[in-house]
């Protein structure tokens, strides 16, 4: 069973609410990509003594600062109850003292599975934003930008395509480790105790420098095109930008790259999730219906 439909599955009881916090957290987007713009509008209306952009930027942040406060309060009440829900799940079955390994590191997952609804989710939606309405918004300043923005998609698809597999592979070795923690503790060996902290320790640094590396070069990307783009804006090619319009071209790239910059991390984190799902939806020797909330999933056990 793919990634996709484990996951419709299980947040289907939820897709209203879920609908709706994430129509929220769409228009607070709206709002945080048209900020630049709007500062930039204010700067060249200041110098003419027009106050009609300095309005317009206010009234914006005061409307996306009240959406901001509602989704807040919202969208908790959503997770939790979410996470409750699984938990329940997970837990109302009889099982083994073989099993509080296995179900305390699952409980473990099932709380990165809400974290990714809550957070992840979020990011994806805030890349799109940053990608799509930086690419519009920086074609409305200079025509020119769009192609070197466009150009750098490909390095940016290969690291992407390269660092998901490598963390997605040492994600899930880190889970089987993390699975193994409470047999671990429950056997009083110290040397077992320590020889599974060490391994689980390993597994993260190795995570964190496949990390640090994929922030390096993502970051060499992003002085080219901060430095090009700037370039190809005081070229005399077209008609030169107002004070203002540098203010905003320069916050587009820094938007538009930082959208490129969470591809990797999307993608890490789909992988992860798909992980999550399985060990959450795993069972052994049969197939087994799993309900959680109203949808019912069937899978067919490894």
């Amino acid at each position: 069973m793919s990634n996709w439909r484990l996951f419709s599955g299980m947040i289907r009881p939820y897709r209203s609410k879920l609908g709706l916090t994430y129509v929220l957290y769409g228009l607070e987007m709206a709002g945080s990509l048209l900020r630049p713009f709007l500062i930039g509008l204010a700067i060249n209306g200041l110098i003419e003594q027009d106050y009609t952009g300095l309005i317009y930027l206010v009234t914006v942040h005061i409307v996306w600062m009240i959406l901001g406060y509602i989704r807040h309060r919202y969208d908790t009440r959503t997770y939790t109850s979410i996470y409750n829900e699984v938990i329940h799940h997970l837990l109302k079955k009889n099982y083994t003292p073989q099993d509080v390994s296995r179900l305390s590191a699952q409980s473990v997952l099932a709380k990165d599975l809400v974290e990714f609804l809550e957070y992840d989710v979020y990011f994806i939606i805030e890349a799109a934003y940053n990608i799509f309405g930086s690419l519009v918004l920086l074609a409305y300043y200079h025509s020119s930008i769009i192609w070197l923005c466009l150009a750098i998609l490909i390095p940016v698809a290969i690291i992407s395509i390269w660092y998901s597999k490598k963390i997605n592979l040492l994600q899930q070795l880190k889970n089987d480790e993390l699975e193994l923690q409470v047999n671990a503790i429950a056997s009083g060996d110290k040397s077992v105790i320590k020889k599974h902290y060490e391994s689980l320790r390993t597994w993260q640094i190795k995570i964190s420098d496949h990390e640090a590396l994929n922030f390096g070069m993502m970051e060499c990307i992003v002085i080219t095109v901060i430095t090009g783009a700037l370039l190809i804006s005081s070229s005399n090619g077209e008609a030169m930008p107002q004070a203002g319009d540098f203010v905003g071209i320069y916050y587009y790239i820094l938007k538009f790259v930082s959208g490129l910059d969470t591809v990797p991390y999307a993608l890490q984190r789909w992988s992860f999730l798909g992980d999550i799902l399985n060990r959450l939806m795993h069972q052994q020797n049969h197939t087994e219906t799993i309900s959680v909330g109203n949808p019912v999933i069937s899978q067919q056990a490894a």
